[in-house]
Formats: C-alpha cells, sequence, structure tokens
C-alpha cells in the first residue's frame, strides 16, 4: 500500500465514528437562534424610539447571520439529518433576506469539489496574480480594497447577485441550478409581495424598508468575513484532493461560543476534507486528523487567532494567487513529497 493510500485510510478510520448527526443538537442551535432572531425583529418593528428600532434591528442582523449559517450544514444534511427539514426551512428563512438558497446549495458542491484545484470555484474569492495585471486601474484598486469593500461595502446584496452570476454561468453544467434559481426567484417573489402588502396597508413601508437594510448590512458583515476567511491567501493543489482540502482551507482559534454560532466552521479545513460530519464534532476531528498527520510526518494543518484578527489584517495586507500563497504550497508539496519518497 502507497505512502498515500496508508494516509487517506488512517484518517479515514480516526474520523469514522463522528459522522453521525445529532438531530437535537442541530433543531436546538436552529431553533435558539431563531427565536433570538424573530424575538428581536419583533423589539425593533414595534420600537417606539429611534435609538431601540436601530440597536435592536443591529442585533437582529448579527444574529440573522449566525442563523443563516445553519442553512449551510442543511446543504450537506448535517444540521438535524431530517430531510424534510433540512431542505424546507432554509428556504423559509432565506428568502425573506433574498437569499437564494437553493441555487447557493447547487453551487457549493462545485466549490467542494474545485477548492484549491480549479480556478473556476463559484465561491474563489481571492483573484490571481494574471487577472489582476489584465484588470483595468479600477478593478486593481478594488482588488487591493476587497476585503472592506466587500463586507462593509457589497455586504450580502453582493453576496445575492455573486450567486445568481454563477448560477447562470454554470446552469449548462449544472442543469438543476435551473430549477433552483426559479424556485428561489418565486419564493422570494411571493415571500416580499405578502409582506410589502402588509406594510403598505399598515402605512409602515419605510420601517419596513428600513429594517430589511440593517438586517442585510449586518448579515453581510457576518457573512462576508466568514466566506472570505475560509480560503484567502490559502489557495493550493497538494498531491491528493483530501490534503488539498485540508490545507487550502483556514482554521480559526476561537472561543466556543463563537465556535457554535459559526457552526464549527472555524475547522473549515475539517468540513472540506470530510463534509459528513456535523457542526459538533469538528472540533474533535480536528485534534484527531492533526495527530494523523504529525504521525505521518506532514505539516499541521493552520491554526489562527480569532475572525476580527484574521479580518483586520487582510483588509491591509492583500494576496494574489500566484504570490505569496502559492509559495507556501510550493513549500508543504515539497514536504509531502520528500515524506512520501522516505516511505
Amino acid at each position: 500500500m502507497s505512502s498515500k493510500d496508508r494516509l487517506s485510510q488512517d484518517l479515514q478510520q480516526c474520523t469514522a465514528d463522528l459522522h453521525q448527526v445529532n438531530s437535537w443538537a442541530g433543531l436546538w442551535r436552529f431553533s435558539l437562534l431563531g427565536l433570538v432572531v424573530l424575538s428581536l425583529v419583533a423589539l425593533a418593528w414595534n420600537a417606539k424610539h429611534q435609538l431601540l428600532f436601530w440597536s435592536t434591528g443591529i442585533l437582529a442582523g448579527l444574529f440573522y447571520g449566525f442563523w443563516l449559517i445553519c442553512t449551510h450544514d442543511m446543504i450537506h444534511q448535517t444540521l438535524t439529518g431530517w430531510n424534510w427539514f433540512d431542505t424546507v426551512m432554509p428556504r423559509l428563512i432565506s428568502w425573506f433576506m433574498l437569499w437564494p438558497y437553493g441555487t447557493y446549495a447547487q453551487l457549493h458542491r462545485l466549490h467542494h469539489g474545485w477548492n484549491g484545484i480549479n480556478l473556476e470555484d463559484p465561491e474563489r474569492i481571492q483573484w490571481t496574480k494574471q487577472e489582476y495585471q489584465q484588470a483595468s486601474p479600477l478593478l486593481q484598486w478594488y482588488v487591493r480594497h476587497q476585503w472592506s469593500i466587500d463586507i462593509f461595502g457589497l455586504g450580502g446584496i453582493g453576496l445575492i447577485i455573486k450567486t445568481f452570476t454563477n448560477g447562470m454561468r454554470f446552469h449548462k453544467l449544472v442543469p438543476r441550478l435551473r430549477q433552483e434559481m426559479l424556485l428561489d426567484l418565486t419564493g422570494m417573489l411571493l415571500y416580499h409581495s405578502l409582506l410589502l402588502t402588509l406594510a403598505i396597508l399598515h402605512g409602515q413601508l419605510l420601517r419596513y424598508l428600513l429594517l430589511w437594510l440593517v438586517l442585510e448590512r449586518m448579515i453581510g458583515i457576518v457573512v462576508q468575513a466568514r466566506d472570505h476567511l475560509e480560503h484567502y491567501a490559502l489557495w493550493g493543489k497538494f498531491v491528493n484532493h483530501q490534503l488539498t482540502q485540508l490545507y487550502a482551507c483556514r482554521n480559526i482559534n476561537t472561543s466556543f461560543l463563537v465556535g457554535w454560532l459559526m457552526g464549527g466552521l472555524n475547522y473549515h479545513s475539517v468540513h472540506h476534507a470530510f463534509p459528513g460530519i456535523p457542526f459538533n464534532r469538528l472540533g474533535t476531528a480536528f485534534q484527531r486528523i492533526q495527530g494523523v498527520l504529525q504521525q505521518h510526518g506532514l505539516p499541521p494543518m493552520r491554526l489562527e487567532e480569532g475572525y476580527i484578527n484574521q479580518t483586520l489584517w487582510f483588509c491591509s495586507h492583500p494576496s494574489l494567487i500566484g504570490q505569496t500563497n502559492s509559495e507556501e504550497a510550493t513549500d508543504r508539496n515539497q514536504m509531502i513529497s520528500v515524506q512520501s519518497l522516505r516511505r
């Protein structure tokens, strides 16, 4: 058996007992976050003073962002494991914010296959050196300030547009995308037709639009920051797909509470290598995988400090594929190749 085969076998064995989904843990997370969001939205909607409206609206948007992260687990059927729940509920909470969940779910499957390997990856954030050199001065300015613009400027609306654009781009490759885009558009139209009608009838159209905008801004900050941190400056193909996923993803060392709110995606390498492991077991899998890598004489997975620290760093340190991160990928590949030759 080759060293790569032994490594894959050891990784499979060390995580074999971690794929069982605890339905009640997932339901508790989804329900608690939903209760917090709906309570804060109700407080904001009924607030008599501007300060209360804005403060509760901002908090509602923050927790709504974490609530929407639950829908990521539902794509992989790892939140509750109940097919009907993980299929229906993510659409019901996404369509209000115009988030095309079904479209994103199809694109996300491409991302898991292409991350670090195929530059066509629909969730690739980082630009290549060649793309930057061929871009106009305005686009080059955007790339240099990409993090700040995406997180605080484009926000949730930027992600919505990007998702629909990629849906159109890949609809021939993934035929189901057409059906999902139509379903998303229909659901959003029905949702907001009803809510806008009620708001207009009660003379609350402006409040409705303002509240939606506050939610969108805060959700955009949460989801864009997570989206950028997961892979930025780590692009690179390693000796096999599994190692590529372990090394081309970022893991964040954070508190238990933040990790829970992020659905365990602070251990993003583990999620990519083993997408069937539920959120509450990713931390355990991370420690076991690090041990297996050490046994095989391979570099450990990255573990960096804090979401805020990393976001602030990359806001002022832009990177290009083919620049700094490709050098690291080359170094790691050389280390892996040397170890392979020794076995």
